[in-house]
């Protein structure tokens, strides 16, 4: 049963365009990974911890207490919301864990589960492993708003959960205070429990990051999840967490325990004080993001593609029509050949592939010397 529902999944698009990287010695602006790492005080930090002696056995199940605090401080810092460290917080193998446990905590087999395509990949395996049943909600281009009237249509009496994601990969749409108001409404009106994935809540660069569980009946209905891989720069040391209601952090920690149990013990230390940086950490890291996308859209526009502008995240969807090519796919199994450059076709993250035919994805969270060299071998491979 298990092997039918995960019919198809296969290996991840990010480990095949990754191996075609380092096969071709190509640009990587495919998987979405810095390739510099985070203030060099937090990673002391975790040397330290070592040093130390704090997290190298089974750190508590919950996660250690300074993490659990330091993640209830940031979430009443920035967004006004107060969650108890001892029962509302847990900690989790970065933000895919947090996801899974969630799926299979919260779904029965029959359920159905609406989330905005294009999605994340690892969303489609954790609802089969659930035994669940995916209902896509298809974002257009070129804003890529949802549908809300669709969304409604789309509940049905076997609907019990909608995944969100947003500020939203691949696409960068972040979700307005309207939207939201309007989401939560059809939650509590249909009784639904939401799930929530915020790891990109630092990095928006048009517009504000409003969690869904800061809006009116959704405190007890919402599961909201993020990370510090992508605040920090850390992206292996897979530290996430989840904050919602005590009965929903008990419900999704009895997954977890047989997921991976525990995890990343010296980093938690660390990331107790990166949660900590001041505002002018956040501030300069979102703005340095902004400027690298700055920058890569302006070389793919100079190379021809047409390029969606992401309100937030790390990635950049392109269309490649006007290059004349017709599949994404393929496209991108012969660009690091074609220019020494690789992306990720967003067709893999559609249950509807056609919606998404022409469209690739690249990430700009590398050094400015590396996204100007990948525009210039764009450039060249197809304006040369």
């Amino acid at each position: 049963m298990l092997n039918r529902r995960l019919d198809g999944l296969g290996t991840t698009i990010f480990a095949e365009m990754s191996a075609l990287a380092v096969a071709t010695g190509a640009i990587n602006l495919g998987q979405g990974f810095p390739d510099t790492d985070g203030p060099e005080a937090i990673r002391e930090a975790a040397v330290q911890a070592l040093r130390d002696g704090h997290g190298n056995q089974y750190p508590p199940g919950m996660g250690v207490p300074p993490l659990r605090a330091a993640i209830s401080d940031h979430q009443r810092r920035f967004y006004g919301l107060d969650f108890d460290p001892d029962s509302e917080v847990l900690v989790t193998a970065g933000a895919t864990e947090a996801i899974a446990a969630a799926m299979l905590a919260l779904l029965e087999p029959g359920d159905e589960v609406i989330a905005f395509e294009p999605f994340y990949d690892s969303y489609a395996a954790c609802i089969a492993m659930a035994g669940a049943t995916r209902v896509p909600l298809t974002l257009r281009a070129p804003d890529f708003r949802p549908d809300l009237d669709a969304l409604r249509g789309a509940v049905t009496p076997r609907t019990r959960l909608l995944l969100l994601n947003s500020p939203h990969n691949p696409t960068g749409m972040v979700l307005t205070r309207d939207e939201l108001t309007a989401i939560a409404e059809l939650a509590v009106e249909r009784d639904l429990v939401v799930v929530t994935d915020e790891v990109y809540e630092h990095l928006v660069f048009d517009g504000e990051h409003i969690p869904l569980i800061s809006l009116p009946g959704m405190r007890d209905r919402t599961v909201s999840i993020s990370s510090a891989g992508k605040t920090f720069s850390f992206t292996g040391w897979k530290v996430g967490w989840v904050t919602a209601s005590a009965p929903l952090v008990a419900a999704v920690r009895t997954a977890k325990q047989f997921l991976t149990y525990v995890a990343s013990g010296p980093f938690q230390y660390a990331i107790a004080e990166a949660l900590r940086l001041p505002d002018d950490y956040f501030t300069a890291f979102r703005d340095t993001l902004q400027a690298k996308r700055d920058l890569l859209a302006a070389g793919l526009q100079d190379a021809g593609f047409e390029v969606f502008q992401p309100q937030g995240t790390y990635f950049i969807t392109t269309d490649i029509a006007g290059l004349g090519e017709k599949d994404a796919f393929t496209f991108c199994r012969t660009l690091p050949e074609r220019a020494g450059v690789v992306a990720v076709p967003n067709s893999v993250f559609y249950d509807h592939p056609d919606a998404g035919r022409t469209q690739v994805r690249f990430t700009f969270c590398k050094k400015e010397k590396v996204l100007t060299e990948a525009a210039e071998r764009l450039r060249g491979a197809f304006h040369g």
